[in-house]
């Protein structure tokens, strides 16, 4: 797709759309700035790393026709959302969306990698980053702060008071600047 754009391509994502986007620049792919807001990108003990079957726990619920398990699964496990707020959350209307969409948790899963940083690999990313946090996660933001500081041009920036959905009217200025500049 970058090829038919026309050969180079400006990514921003948020999220595990970050870790997405990274991938991508680490693919060697030809990405000339990368943003990413708040990445899933665990480098301490604040919280447990996703488990190693993660990917094949969602991939069987869903198989299963469990859907709604498979959900539950990535609220508590990859969210942490205490399993307490399920119910609510399973009683309204976006549920039923949630589920629909159940198979597409175990690609997130792949993308975010158990939360792991590999600074080797994104230290072959090129391309000038911006790396985004809003300080209210602690694990996000020093993975924010860690892959700034493990890419070659890497820019930290931390949106104080910011949630893991950023109002468009903070992040929006940031992100014009950045694409925009030389």
């Amino acid at each position: 797709m970058i090829t038919h754009a026309g050969g180079s391509a400006a990514l921003y994502g948020s999220s595990s759309g970050g870790n997405l986007a990274l991938e991508a620049a680490a693919q060697g792919l030809a990405v000339t700035k990368l943003a990413v807001w708040e990445p899933n990108l665990l480098v301490d003990d604040s919280r447990a790393p996703l488990p190693d079957d993660y990917v094949a726990q969602l991939e069987e619920r869903v198989s299963a026709g469990r859907r709604g398990e498979a959900v539950e699964y990535f609220m508590t496990t990859a969210i942490g959302l205490p399993a307490e707020y399920l119910r609510p959350m399973r009683d309204s209307p976006m549920w039923t969306g949630m589920e629909q969409v159940a198979h597409t948790l175990a690609y997130d899963g792949r993308i975010v990698d158990g939360f792991r940083l590999h600074a080797d690999r994104v230290a072959a990313v090129d391309a000038a980053a911006l790396i985004m946090d809003g300080g209210q996660t602690t694990w996000m933001s020093k993975g924010a702060e860690a892959l700034a500081e493990a890419l070659p041009h890497g820019v930290h920036r931390r949106l104080e008071g910011q949630e893991h959905g950023p109002s468009p009217d903070v992040i929006a200025p940031l992100l014009i600047e950045f694409f925009a500049a030389a």
